[in-house]
């Protein structure tokens, strides 16, 4: 085994059980305004178009929160391996809370110098909450790991993945509820800023609970300074990635040279981030940490699953809308049973695995239903019922909801404590990366298979069909649209079953892939004792 694969160091403090379950319920609960943020915003973006006049920029309210989120997951792991997790903790929630009361107060005092308008200035403190979401996502398993033994964690970060079903559900009708009927509520404050400043009382208990209950958490050995320039080149290499995926690609092609430039600049700064950590004596990253047998693999399978959570979120409810028809709210309430499935099977997982171990059985059954449940919704046909959708869609969420703890505890229970953070906020990195590269193929893919039909059967339609998909996926769930859906002719309804299925299948295949994976992940016994994880002080 390798240096970065055996635990060691001795246990820390043992902690009250109040005491680590109440520091539990803080972490979740930011992690909840993390996640939530995620979705709310969707149902709420036709509002704040409107009242900002930024409609040619709406994309971008999505975009700038999951740049920033996702790009400094892996900077937010390497400060908890040298700082208390709880300055880490409360410093994210900070962060978050502020961009929320800006958002909240973007154009209420018109165009603002260096700001710009209203449309400009919501972007841009969009970013500043995607900076403390990318704490609030990184530091939930971090503090997880910290408090409970691998034998014992698994029960726990099954409520991470219900965490963020819960928050899936909840965030369209959430942001719909309140854009719609929220305005006077509070005097002079239209419904849609309340979407953001119902953050405020959440984040500040979030904290509450974080200051008064939790331990600072120290990570043990000798503090060094943060390498900056490896900092500033994974920024470089992420951010114009994640830019140039979510760019709408009717507007600028695979091809175009905004979409080149930018994914060549991102090459090269990644390389140069590779270089520079090879030789650091302080790594971001430690790359030695992929010479680890089951941390390699699995930062492979979750890389690869990433996409298929995106892919049902995204697609599911187009077809609704598109196929059989139905109302935008419809749709987006057919995504409940994938989250409640999602719920489901991580916190049934997630037990199983605590009271029993064998972790990788549960990887692999649950990848085995997610094929199963794909395999059935790529082959409806257009006449399928919306009950029967619902119950396909329930089976995904069945057999995902295992994916998302148990592979990070596999990375945990393998790698040496010290660099926990590491390799836990890069287990939740390879996800939002493979899940954000596999929404813009699937992208490409739906507007390839219906370019030919569109073109020919209903030209005229086309940009609105066009700007329906943009407005789907711009923040993921469905409920951005509107809710009288232009009926489409038979010969549309079947060119868009048949784009969706093939999305599907494709989906299918990536699934397939993350589990031939997971294959090559060794089981090894579940850890029973708290070797070398931060002393509780």
């Amino acid at each position: 085994m390798t240096s970065a694969s055996i635990p060691t160091a001795s246990a820390p403090a043992v902690l009250p059980h109040r005491t680590k379950l109440l520091t539990l319920a803080g972490v979740l609960l930011a992690l909840f305004l993390g996640s939530l943020d995620q979705t709310i915003v969707s149902t709420a973006l036709p509002r704040i178009v409107a009242d900002l006049h930024g409609f040619d920029r709406f994309t971008w309210v999505a975009t700038a929160y999951l740049v920033a989120s996702t790009a400094l997951v892996p900077v937010y792991g390497k400060l908890a391996d040298m700082y208390s997790r709880r300055a880490i903790e409360v410093t994210a929630i900070l962060i978050f809370l502020a961009g929320s009361a800006l958002c909240g107060l973007a154009g209420e005092f018109g165009t603002l110098p260096v700001l710009g308008d209203g449309m400009s200035q919501l972007i841009i403190f969009r970013a500043v909450q995607g900076l403390g979401g990318a704490g609030l996502f990184a530091m939930a398993f971090i503090v997880i790991a910290d408090l409970f033994t691998p034998a014992e964690r698994g029960r726990y970060q099954g409520f991470v993945g219900a965490t963020f079903g819960l928050s899936s559900v909840l965030g369209p009708f959430l942001g719909g509820l309140l854009t719609d009927h929220g305005t006077g509520l509070v005097p002079g404050i239209a419904g849609w800023r309340l979407v953001f400043y119902v953050n405020l009382p959440l984040g500040l208990l979030a904290l509450w609970f974080i200051l008064a209950k939790m331990p600072r958490l120290k990570p043990r050995g000798e503090k060094q300074p943060l390498d900056y320039l490896a900092a500033l080149l994974l920024m470089t290499g992420l951010v114009p990635l994640i830019i140039a995926l979510q760019l709408n690609k009717a507007e600028y092609a695979w091809a175009s040279p905004t979409t080149l430039g930018l994914l060549a600049v991102s090459a090269a700064s990644l390389l140069l981030f590779v270089f520079r950590s090879l030789r650091a004596t302080n790594p971001i990253l430690d790359l030695s940490l992929f010479r680890n047998h089951v941390f390699r693999p699995a930062i492979i399978a979750v890389f690869l699953l990433g996409g298929s959570f995106l892919s049902l979120v995204i697609f599911e409810p187009v077809f609704m809308i598109n196929v059989l028809g139905v109302t935008a709210t419809r749709a987006g309430v057919s995504l409940i049973p994938l989250s409640l499935g999602v719920v489901l099977g991580s916190m049934l997982a997630g037990r199983m695995v605590s009271r029993y171990g064998h972790y990788k059985r549960w990887m692999l059954g649950g990848g085995l239903v997610l094929l199963g449940g794909l395999l059935l919704l790529g082959t409806m046909p257009v006449t399928v019922s919306y009950g029967q959708v619902l119950s396909y869609v329930l089976l995904c969420g069945l057999g995902l909801g295992p994916t998302m703890p148990l592979y990070t505890l596999a990375i945990q229970n393998a790698i040496e404590p010290r660099f926990m953070g590491q390799a836990t906020s890069a287990s939740q990195f390879f996800r939002q990366i493979g899940g954000a590269i596999a929404a813009a193929l699937f992208g490409t893919v739906l507007t390839m298979s219906l370019a030919g039909p569109l073109s020919a059967a209903a030209p005229a339609k086309a940009p609105a069909l066009q700007h329906q998909l943009v407005t789907h996926g711009a923040e993921l769930p469905a409920g951005a649209g509107s809710d009288s859906p232009a009926p489409l002719t038979p010969a549309l309804k079947a060119a868009f079953a048949q784009a969706i299925s093939r999305i599907y299948l494709c989906t299918m295949a990536l699934v397939a892939a993350g589990l031939v994976a997971s294959l090559f992940i060794p089981e090894l016994p579940l850890r029973r004792s708290h070797q070398g994880a931060a002393p509780a002080e």
